[in-house]
């Protein structure tokens, strides 16, 4: 049965094409422009998104992440560790994120979207019930750690889409 594994596949696409149509057209001044101090960027907003996508599908999968086996990490050049994915980021640390290019942005993203649609093809719905992280009670499987990267990349990926509307007036 892999019912669960194409709905998951079917959302992580939809987060993709969120992202495409986030960044679409844009040139690095739109992409680090912020409509406040204290409002992340476009580009901060999808990079951030893919990087924990990347970092949780690599930690369930047991693989390194495209982050860094894939170069994308010397190829952004941003100021931050390798292991770096946001998470609690502070304004100065958004405003950091420059210089970014709508291919360069769409391009680790699609990698990290290939890594993952090739991790879930092994996935059957009994993987899902897997614990994966003993650290929360009641502890995370499978399941539910995917379903909530794919809340928190939709999340990003909408607060994207408004940034844009914002400064394109749309």
């Amino acid at each position: 049965m892999t019912a669960g594994r194409d709905l998951l596949v079917d959302a992580f696409g939809r987060v993709r094409e969120a992202v495409e149509e986030a960044v679409e057209g844009l040139g690095p001044e739109e992409l680090a422009a912020r409509i406040d101090d204290e409002v992340n960027s476009i580009g901060w907003l999808v990079w951030h998104l893919t990087r924990i996508q990347d970092d949780h599908i690599a930690g369930v999968a047991g693989t390194e992440q495209i982050w860094t086996s894939q170069d994308w990490s010397e190829r952004f050049g941003l100021p931050f560790p390798d292991d770096d994915t946001g998470y609690g980021h502070s304004a100065e640390d958004v405003a950091a994120v420059r210089d970014l290019s709508e291919q360069l942005l769409a391009g680790y993203h699609e990698a990290v979207h290939d890594h993952t649609v090739q991790y879930l093809a092994g996935v059957e719905d009994k993987d899902l019930e897997r614990v994966v992280d003993r650290a929360w009670t009641p502890p995370v499987t499978l399941g539910v750690r995917l379903v909530s990267v794919i809340a928190d990349d939709l999340q990003h990926a909408g607060q994207a889409a408004f940034v844009r509307g914002v400064l394109l007036g749309g």
